[in-house]
């Protein structure tokens, strides 16, 4: 009898295995330096750090692109966002770019019979076209796999600045409707631009139309008064519906992508971090973002959910310092290297660009340590689908399925990556080579590097992790190989 009961819990403890409850924390514009256990001396994130020390810590994890949209869409549909027309940063009223029906990350989780959520920042568009804010909105993310979501449509600093729930903007009076435009103000609404003498944050570039909670955004907005957000209880108010999701969800299986506006512009922490840092607002913001780690994280161990919780953390691309305010994060950097060792961030080709924080905890199956697998985001719907037991999505075009990567058994990952930056470079191995481009070599707004040259590029990462010494003409044969590789991979997808 007593052998029987141990098969039994035997076996129902391997089909939880095999079903993990799944929690995605993705910081937006964190960089590979910008977390302690990354290397950082100058800023501490316990919580991170904490998670890194019990999970899967990778050093050659990736984001697919080195902006935010890209990148948002690559990981949710498994495709290179350069592919697709449409996928460049967006505006706040842009139409969704990911047709309803379309397979997804969360349809995959959905498919095996799991709740599925999104928390926090979409800036994948949000309705088929002339969108009327007032009414319901959608399509949006229950319309690809979601059964609830929780977003803001965009940016921090792109109207509309309200949240929408499933399909309707969170408190707004119907008394007092919202209109958005991007192409011209509204008479009587103050913007940066006309009233700088209103603003408690001010733009350094761009960002100076309409202007809401003192803070001048990108794009115009009137109305809406009582739905409007406040910045600095936006990290809070994100992770509380987070952490409601999961309380609701905890007979499971569930997957919750929680996406963290922090540490992207504008920054306005909550009052409990402003100088906590001591580099700015910048640094404040990603101890808010390790702030909202640790609260999920303690949701999961007071439910009794943690042992069986896969939690991913990673961002959307790397770091920028300055991006469009003037917040002292350039005159309060000081030693922080944001990218770390690596060179570029934020809009570039170089690794700084697409390799960030990536760290995978899940107790029952992934042993603690180091890996420096090559792992990338765009390989999470046929990964998951395979941890699910599905096939992947046949949409999932550049999906490949480095399960056993993430999970610590793999020490190689992928053999070849794609990094949408201002060019799209290649990866093999440690080898990198990026394409001669005639942009600019730095971003005008942002002084970051784009990774543009008037000549091939070529690094070897093993001896030349900062990618200071270009071996395109010392090496041709390499160089040339890499370079048509580049060619074939950017006309074929994966599979």
């Amino acid at each position: 009898m007593k052998s029987m009961l141990f098969l039994t819990l035997a076996a129902t403890a391997a089909f939880a295995a095999d079903k993990p409850n799944v929690v995605l924390l993705y910081a937006d514009d964190l960089g590979y330096g910008d977390v302690s256990c990354y290397g950082s001396k100058t800023i501490s994130t316990p919580h991170i750090d904490k998670l890194s020390a019990a999970g899967l810590r990778f050093t050659d994890g990736h984001c697919s692109a080195a902006t935010c949209t890209p990148s948002r869409f690559a990981m949710l549909t498994g495709e290179y966002a350069f592919r697709q027309k449409g996928t460049g940063i967006l505006p706040g009223d842009a139409k969704m770019i990911i047709p309803p029906g379309r397979a997804t990350l969360a349809s995959v989780f959905k498919g095996a019979g799991y709740q599925t959520a999104v928390v926090g920042k979409w800036h994948l568009g949000l309705g088929d076209g002339e969108l009327d804010w007032n009414q319901e909105i959608k399509p949006g993310p229950t319309e690809i796999g979601f059964d609830h979501c929780f977003i803001m449509a965009a940016t921090g600093d792109r109207v509309p600045c309200v949240y929408v729930q499933d399909h309707r903007i969170v408190g707004l009076d119907p008394s007092d409707p919202i209109q958005v435009s991007y192409k011209q103000p509204f008479p009587g609404e103050p913007t940066g631009k006309a009233n700088p003498e209103l603003l408690r944050v001010h733009p350094s570039h761009g960002h100076d139309m309409a202007l809401i909670n003192g803070v001048s955004r990108i794009g115009y907005m009137k109305g809406g008064k009582a739905a409007i957000w406040k910045d600095e209880d936006m990290a809070d108010t994100f992770t509380t519906q987070a952490v409601k999701f999961i309380e609701a969800s905890k007979g499971g299986p569930f997957f919750l992508y929680f996406a963290a506006h922090d540490p992207h512009v504008p920054r306005v922490p909550h009052p409990r971090f402003v100088g906590k840092s001591g580099m700015g607002p910048r640094g404040d913001a990603i101890l808010q973002f390790d702030d909202s780690v640790g609260t999920i994280l303690t949701a999961l161990d007071r439910l009794g959910l943690a042992e069986n919780t896969l939690v991913l953390l990673s961002s959307d691309n790397g770091p920028v310092v300055d991006d469009g305010y003037q917040d002292d994060a350039v005159a309060k950097l000081g030693a922080h290297k944001p990218a770390g060792p690596l060179r570029g961030g934020k809009y570039s080709a170089f690794e700084g660009g697409t390799r960030v924080p990536f760290i995978v905890r899940w107790p029952v199956r992934v042993k603690p340590g180091v890996s420096s697998a090559l792992v990338c985001q765009v390989d999470f719907p046929a990964s998951f689908a395979a941890l699910t037991g599905q096939n992947a999505p046949g949409t999932a075009s550049d999906s490949q399925n480095v399960l056993s990567a993430l999970l610590g058994e793999d020490p190689v990952g992928r053999s070849e990556l794609l990094e949408q930056g201002g060019p799209v470079a290649l990866r093999q191995g440690s080898w990198k080579y990026i394409p001669a481009n005639a942009g600019m070599a730095r971003n005008k707004n942002t002084n970051s590097e784009t990774g543009n040259a008037p000549d091939a590029q070529l690094y070897d990462l093993s001896k030349d992790l900062g990618e200071t010494q270009n071996l395109a003409k010392s090496d041709p044969s390499q160089a040339q190989n890499m370079a048509a590789a580049l060619e074939k991979a950017r006309s074929t997808s994966a599979k």
